[in-house]
């Protein structure tokens, strides 16, 4: 997907506020497809079919992205 633009999550911005270990944290991205959001997240064991997944993200960044649309 090219075109993604941070919206809520993201990258930590100091070691110190890095919850993920990582600095790669759940994050809600705004899509160029009107209407679509994408995500990413930690992997949940659900069947799902090809092509789709099912991820878990911190409630706190639905809500952070949620503000960031407006929708909240």
């Amino acid at each position: 997907m090219n075109g993604l633009q941070i919206i809520a999550g993201g990258p930590c911005r100091s070691d110190e506020d890095d919850k993920c270990g990582n600095g790669d944290c759940p994050t809600v991205y705004m899509t160029p497809e009107p209407g679509m959001i994408a995500v990413q997240g930690y992997e949940a064991a659900h069947p799902t079919p090809e092509g789709e997944s099912v991820v878990l993200i911190p409630e706190d960044v639905l809500r952070e992205a949620a503000r960031a649309r407006g929708w909240y």
